[in-house]
């Protein structure tokens, strides 16, 4: 029940609706450019993680292989590394006040995976 709640306020005042609609702009784009398609998964992947954060975890995909690996450096120089800082800055930001502390663990645990999300899946937490 802990997690619902948590989850329901990280949508209307942590900013997971605005997360998931700037990754799902984001898979869009990457859909339209045909070559893209794997980024545009993954930013999927990744706004569906940004709505609902708390209860779930980011795992390895059993096997992904050395094309996940590739596809991720190229993602981290045109992407990842500033997603990662976004992240890693509201974070701490949302850290600052003891209300918001839960809110910035979320959003710590975006940072892998806005990182490096090729090769990763979602899970739900026991």
């Amino acid at each position: 029940m802990i997690r619902f709640v948590l989850n329901v306020l990280w949508l209307i005042f942590g900013g997971g609706i605005v997360l998931a609609i700037g990754y799902g702009i984001a898979a869009l784009v990457c859909f339209v450019l045909v070559v893209t398609i794997p980024f545009g998964v993954a930013a999927l992947r990744l706004a569906l993680y940004s709505l609902w954060p708390f209860g779930h975890t980011l795992v390895p995909k059993p096997g992904a292989g050395l094309a996940s690996g590739l596809a991720n450096v190229l993602w981290v120089v045109l992407a990842g590394w500033w997603l990662a800082l976004s992240h890693l800055v509201a974070g701490v930001a949302l850290c600052l006040t003891i209300i918001g502390i839960p809110f910035g663990v979320a959003n710590f645990k975006l940072v892998p995976a806005a990182f490096w999300p090729l090769g990763r899946e979602v899970v739900a937490t026991p």
